[in-house]
């Protein structure tokens, strides 16, 4: 799963800790309120280690497939510079899609 379930738990801790933080204003309980706080941005953390990790995947993949395009003119391979441009593509794709 990687990333993507590292998202998922980061956002079901978020969720349970402002839950949880909510309860415990509602019971005026300041323990409960900061374990809740707490819970919520560890979620939020987890999350963003996890935007961060796609981020740097999608810029190899940008760096990777701008290599091989660059090979492919030099080689006058057109099938290797289309290859390279897609490669390029979709690591842009997946860095903007983590910011």
């Amino acid at each position: 799963m990687g990333n993507l379930g590292e998202r998922i738990k980061g956002k079901a801790e978020e969720v349970y800790g402002d839950a949880k933080e909510r309860l415990g204003d509602a019971l005026d309980n300041e323990q409960m309120q900061a374990e809740g706080r707490a819970t919520e941005l560890k979620g939020e953390a987890r999350q963003e280690a996890a935007k961060a990790a796609e981020r740097l995947g999608g810029m190899a993949d940008e760096a990777k497939g701008n290599l091989k395009q660059v090979a492919g003119d030099l080689l006058n391979n057109e099938q290797m510079q289309a290859e390279g441009a897609a490669e390029e593509l979709k690591g842009e794709a997946r860095r903007k899609a983590n910011q």
